[in-house]
């Protein structure tokens, strides 16, 4: 549950959150970690990672060969040797060339094989983990920036494995073995090839220094740009209300605006690589030919065949230093994105099986607050010295201006937060020796805005308790009113909803979320405001509904309008997150105190609106 009177402070976190995203250039905190935690995830599959390594080995091997026997094939023409020792040659080659390409599509279809299921296994752990996180992480991280995370960062990870870590290591091999081979055949010739690896070198260093940065930027501004469209696409109809589509449409703009600058300099900077190997390659391509062909033509010191061989073993040699570059930048481009995963991943989640906690199997309802004190932000106490008991079977109502710790209470009470100071009891245990778990099994809430999940009515009813069979479900949408509309709907029970049931009016929305918490049998009820923003029948409907809900059971209702609250056992005030009165309706009127103001209020404010 998200503290309304936090609001305020959620969106002045997430606004600097922002803002600090936009003022400093984010950059790669730790690549070598980053890269051990993938492998950690890749070496499920150790056994077939070595067969493509092997596989890897063979083709690049196989592609050495293939220029080489192109040169002695040369030199054996030149030599005017017999057509059938040329014969021989081709053969050899088209036996090279058939091994090659066998060997690539094992290794590239294997390597598939093991991405998809390294990144079904990161996919399975990020899920679980978002699925734990505490409420206060919801607070300060826009969904739509999460969602990037679960999807583009990690969609972004699964490109990577699934090429780039073939590619390193043949380019690696390839890079070794062509050195080698240049070295058997000619030292002379080879010192002059490397010439250009010092060039390469700083060239690459001036690149990839701006790349890293710009990688981790693009995949930020990524997310701060889907979190803002999901923000928009939620709030649309807000916005075309108060008319404020071109402030939206500048906005984005914005935003769209400093993702195409970070993408725009990540790939310019990028761009560079294959340019400058390109350049180089065609350099090593001259000094080859020219330096060889004199050779060739002024002495014994190389053949023919071997420069034929050189210019080819020069193009794989530039050719993998070209991959290597490039790979280097992907490789920036996912290690940024898995590592905005990870952080996701290593946040503290939310306790599961807490110290000393036991499980407890049946609640009967007794609520007692002693002196709790609660803030979200150091310094700034929330709710303060806060005490009240509840019996069981009693209803308790919340009342107090907006701000004044009504949520915040049922918030602590559910456990979505940990008491500062004081304790909170359930039939005499301290609420800290009670496992989240079993407490919210026991918890039922009845929102304002109540969540339908996107399947059908009976299935969203069946969510308060999965193992209750079809007539159980429907004996609780009679119990909630709900029964007579829902059967009324073209398929009845088995009726779509979708969009948060969208096709259904917000007051029948409330009645299947009473329905659920029906069917869930909760000891202690949760009733936020869950009469508002409907019509006088419905609400006569949903009133019916939720007087049958909380026959026996332990409530709470945070409630704003105070003619829905007279029949409560015990009215709890708050404002500025102390209890500043309670009693029954008739006590706290007889007492004029705060909350009889307030009620005045509220009733001259509907007599002159009738």
């Amino acid at each position: 549950m998200v503290s309304k009177e936090n609001s305020n402070r959620v969106q002045q976190t997430t606004s600097r959150h922002n803002q600090g995203l936009k003022m400093k250039k984010p950059k790669i905190k730790n690549i070598t970690a980053t890269i051990k935690r993938l492998w950690s995830y890749m070496s499920y599959n150790k056994p077939l990672f070595a067969l493509v390594i092997v596989l890897v080995v063979i083709s690049s091997v196989l592609s050495l060969l293939g220029p080489y026997l192109l040169g002695k094939a040369v030199d054996a023409v030149i030599d005017g040797s017999q057509t059938s020792v040329l014969f021989k040659f081709m053969i050899i080659l088209f036996l090279v060339f058939v091994g090659q390409s066998i060997a690539l599509w094992f290794q590239n279809s294997w390597m598939i094989t093991i991405a998809q299921q390294t990144v079904y296994r990161i996919r399975k752990d990020l899920f679980k983990r978002v699925l734990h996180l505490p409420i206060q992480y919801y607070q300060t991280v826009q969904s739509g920036e999460l969602m990037s995370r679960l999807t583009n960062d990690v969609e972004n990870v699964s490109r990577t494995l699934n090429s780039t870590v073939i590619q390193l290591t043949t380019s690696v091999l390839t890079l070794v073995g062509t050195v080698v081979f240049m070295l058997w055949l000619s030292p002379l010739l080879t010192l002059f090839t490397l010439i250009i690896v010092p060039i390469m070198f700083v060239g690459m260093n001036w690149i990839t220094k701006r790349t890293s940065s710009y990688f981790k930027e693009q995949q930020v501004q990524l997310g701060d740009m889907n979190g803002y469209v999901e923000e928009t696409l939620s709030g649309h109809t807000m916005i075309k209300l108060f008319n404020q589509e071109k402030r939206v449409i500048e906005k984005y703009k914005q935003k769209n605006r400093a993702l195409k600058d970070a993408s725009y300099w990540a790939q310019v900077y990028s761009g560079f690589i294959p340019k400058l190997m390109n350049t180089l390659n065609n350099f090593s391509f001259a000094i080859i030919v020219g330096i060889g062909g004199f050779f060739a033509i002024n002495g014994d010191v190389v053949t023919i065949g071997v420069i034929v061989t050189f210019t080819t073993y020069s193009r794989q040699f530039t050719r993998p230093l070209n991959d290597l570059a490039n790979q280097y930048n992907v490789i920036l481009s996912a290690v940024a994105g898995a590592e905005r995963v990870f952080e996701v991943m290593d946040e503290p989640e939310e306790k599961q099986n807490e110290y000393k906690a036991n499980d407890i199997n049946q609640i009967k309802g007794d609520v007692d607050f002693d002196s709790v004190h609660f803030s979200y932000n150091e310094g700034m106490d929330t709710v303060k010295n806060v005490s009240f008991s509840v019996s069981a079977g009693e209803t308790i109502a919340l009342v107090g201006p907006t701000g004044a710790g009504k949520t915040t209470i049922i918030s602590l009470l559910s456990k979505f937060y940990e008491v500062e100071k004081g304790a909170i009891f359930i039939d005499g245990q301290n609420l800290n020796n009670i496992t989240r778990f079993s407490l919210r099994a026991q918890m039922g809430m009845v929102l304002q805005d109540s969540y339908l999940f996107d399947t059908t009515i009976i299935e969203n009813i069946r969510y308060g308790r999965l193992q209750a069979t079809d007539e159980q479900v429907i004996e609780a949408a009679k119990a909630a009113n709900a029964d007579s509309f829902i059967r009324q709907l073209p398929e009845g029970y088995y009726t779509v909803l979708d969009s948060n049931g969208s096709g259904i009016s917000q007051g029948q929305r409330q009645l299947i979320s009473i329905a659920r918490a029906m069917l869930a049998d909760p000891s202690i009820l949760i009733l936020d405001e869950a009469t508002s923003s409907i019509d006088t029948i419905t609400e006569m409907k949903i009133s019916q509904a939720l007087n049958t809900l909380m026959k026996g059971r332990t409530c709470f209702i945070i409630a704003h309008r105070l003619n829905t609250i007279q029949h409560a056992d015990k009215i709890i005030v708050l404002n500025d997150g102390q209890v500043i009165e309670q009693g029954t309706h008739q006590t706290l009127l007889h007492q004029d105190g705060f909350y009889a103001n307030l009620f005045s209020t509220q009733n001259r404010a509907g007599n002159s609106g009738d």
